[in-house]
This record gives C-alpha cells, sequence and structure tokens, in this order.
C-alpha cells in the first residue's frame, strides 16, 4: 500500500480535519488527524499495522506497548500480527503510568507504538514507564508523523508510514489565535 492510498484512509474517514486545533502537545495547528475515526474499522487498522511490521523483524521483540489511548488500537493490532504480548501506559492525574496488573520481565525488548506522532512527548514518556519497570524499549513505530523534520525526537530508531509535514505553533506565536478563532482540543486528553 502506498502512502497516499493510507492517507485516503484519512480522508475517507473524515479524518484529516482542517481548522484550529490544539494538539496533545498544546501545540496549536490548522490540520489534525483523528486516528480513532479510521482505526474504528478492524479492515483499517489491520491493513495499516501490516505496513508497519513490514519495517521491523518479529523477533526482535518480546512485547509491544503503547501509550494510552490514542496507540490502543494501533498497537493491539501489531501485538495481534506479530504473535506478541500487549501492553500499555496511561495516565493518571497527568503522570504516565503503568497499571493494571501489567508487567515487564526483566530486560525484556519492547516495540512502542503509536497512532500519531508530532513532538513524541506521549512516546518518550511511555518509554520512560517501560524503562522503570526493567524493559528495554528498542524501537518506535507510529502510523503517522506530522513531524518528519524533527529529528532526535527518541533515543532509538522510529519508523512511520505516513510523513505529513503540519506546521504547528505554540500559542504565542498562533495565527489563528491571533486571529480569535476558538481552538478546540480533539484528542484524547482533550473533550473529543
Amino acid at each position: 500500500m502506498t502512502e497516499q492510498e493510507m492517507l485516503q484512509m484519512y480522508e475517507d474517514a473524515g479524518a484529516l480535519l482542517n481548522g484550529h486545533f490544539v494538539l496533545s502537545s498544546g501545540r496549536h495547528s490548522a490540520r489534525y488527524l483523528q486516528s480513532a475515526l479510521v482505526l474504528m474499522h478492524p479492515r483499517n487498522a489491520t491493513a495499516l499495522a501490516k505496513e508497519l511490521v513490514k519495517t521491523i523483524d518479529a523477533d526482535d521483540y518480546d512485547m509491544v506497548v503503547s501509550p494510552a489511548i490514542g496507540g490502543l488500537v494501533i498497537g493491539q493490532e501489531v501485538a495481534r500480527q506479530l504473535n506478541k504480548p500487549f501492553i500499555f501506559t496511561e495516565r493518571k492525574e497527568g503522570q504516565m503510568q503503568m497499571r493494571r496488573g501489567f508487567s515487564i520481565p526483566d530486560g525484556a525488548k519492547l516495540l512502542v507504538v503509536e497512532d500519531v506522532i508530532t513532538t513524541g512527548g506521549s512516546v518518550r514518556e511511555c518509554i520512560a514507564v517501560v524503562r522503570e519497570f526493567g524493559g528495554n524499549p528498542t524501537t518506535v513505530l507510529a502510523v503517522v508523523d506530522r513531524a518528519p523534520q524533527q529529528q532526535g525526537r527518541f533515543d532509538m530508531p522510529h519508523h512511520t508510514v505516513i510523513a505529513l509535514d503540519v506546521e504547528t505553533f505554540d500559542t504565542d506565536s498562533c495565527p489563528m489565535c491571533k486571529e480569535g478563532t476558538e481552538a478546540i482540543k480533539p484528542g484524547s486528553r482533550g473533550n473529543g
């Protein structure tokens, strides 16, 4: 499948939104990708995960982990295709944590899977938690990279199947804020 065909999945699902959005990183953008609308269809999740796993060797990993909530569906599907256990980290009172009785065998190699990355903050928080629990995160996979020009977000290799250069702004330099348009926060840390 080509990158354009994968991006078409987002367009067909009405998941490539235009407006004034606050991203999970706190930055503002005129475009937003609502992966949940794409991944709600199992055939899309399967197809996108199949593209992601083409970039890795399953034997290099013991488990798959995702930061909740965006990475849950794609992480589960990647784990299913690799036949590996799947766990996730989640926020409680603003802090990324490992909960629900999950554990990581000491030294286990983990593949970190996310739906969309921009700054990579949620993924870095997930990686830190995995390390606290004795795991060894070694690779990051994401369906979409909203800022492919940003290097050095992770201290390990990372791969995506859709690179979509979306300009983002801090609140003080956001042209949409200066125009007075209301910003909405549609992501997992917001209200939609």
